[in-house]
């Protein structure tokens, strides 16, 4: 019993010398103090994290639950907006904290102000990259060039082809796109020297319809004129069209063929969908016009709404019709 007393007060006096030490006394004030500064940091930036998600749920629940066919154009932009705001709240917070923490450990900030000039000056000439990502992306935001959902194609320094697909993210710094085989493209806002976007307020469909030399041409117009304007009675097609399909007119010659040019007005990123369906009335058409020969025409069967998510194919609007 004598042992175990004189054992346990040396450990009693060494643990209450330590806390009353200087380290100790560093610890149970500035460090505590530090601490809570970062796990505070940590907690504020799970909940701008958890605002932004909920924003951007809720945001694709009134789309969901609505009856719109495509995503308006502010509804985009508000997605895109939640987005970069959470992400500068989070750099802004940790900018904050940091300075917080100098303050605590009695750095003064006035001390750090020619070494940072040194720091910013080397970074500068390495992090130019990064500046330009976060400017491109600041005023691709600002100028609502493309949005959550928005199907565009985008043209990049040094690459001889486009990136297309479906925007998934858009951030100050990258935007990320998803191509019709479920790829994902992380594009460096910095790199995007064009940007197309296919699904802005409206779009075209634009069909190109090949005829014999020898078909009568008045009678293929009104076979063409017909098929524009029963397409406004099929409910579904209807749905995705902002009006009647139009018959521009012949658009080329050939030996054998003539082409003609019909275009119609869709919602945002519906051209694709609106232009397949269109091809399938035409052939039927001009099939049962007798223009186009049995031989060189597919058989058409019953029209039925499409299960597939035509609307995010990025394939090109303006194929051929073979006869």
């Amino acid at each position: 019993m004598t042992t175990n007393t004189l054992l346990a007060l040396p450990l009693a006096d060494q643990w209450h010398g330590f806390w009353h030490g200087d380290i100790g006394a560093w610890l149970l004030t500035r460090g505590v103090r530090i601490a809570l500064l970062i796990i505070g940091a940590l907690l504020a930036a799970r909940l701008i994290n958890w605002i932004s998600r909920r924003v951007t749920r809720r945001i694709d629940a009134e789309y969901q639950e609505s009856d719109q066919l495509v995503r308006t154009e502010s509804a985009k932009h508000r997605q895109a907006v939640a987005s970069v705001i959470s992400w500068v709240s989070i750099a802004v917070l940790f900018v904050v904290v940091a300075v917080e923490i100098t303050d605590v450990i009695n750095v003064p900030v006035g001390s750090l102000v020619a070494p940072a000039a040194v720091l910013g000056a080397a970074l500068g000439f390495g992090a130019q990259k990064v500046v330009q990502d976060l400017l491109a992306g600041f005023f691709i935001i600002t100028e609502r060039q493309y949005g959550f959902g928005d199907l565009v194609q985008l043209s990049m320094v040094g690459a001889t082809d486009a990136s297309e697909g479906t925007v998934e993210e858009v951030t100050l710094r990258v935007t990320k796109l998803r191509t019709g085989e479920g790829e994902v493209f992380t594009v460096p806002n910095g790199n995007i020297v064009r940007s197309l976007n296919m699904s802005k307020d409206w779009a075209r469909a634009v069909v190109d319809i090949p005829v014999p030399v020898t078909a009568d041409l008045n009678r293929v117009n009104d076979v063409l004129h017909g098929v524009g304007e029963k397409a406004m009675d099929d409910a579904h097609l209807s749905a995705l069209l902002l009006d009647a399909p139009q018959l521009m007119g012949v658009e080329s010659i050939g030996v054998d063929t003539v082409n003609l040019r019909m275009v119609a007005r869709t919602l945002p990123g519906k051209q694709f969908e609106v232009g397949r369906r269109l091809r399938i009335r035409i052939i039927a058409a001009l099939t049962t016009a007798g223009i186009a020969t049995a031989e060189h025409t597919p058989t058409v069967g019953n029209l039925e709404p499409s299960s597939g998510t035509a609307d995010s194919d990025p394939a090109r609007g303006r194929t051929e019709l073979k006869s």
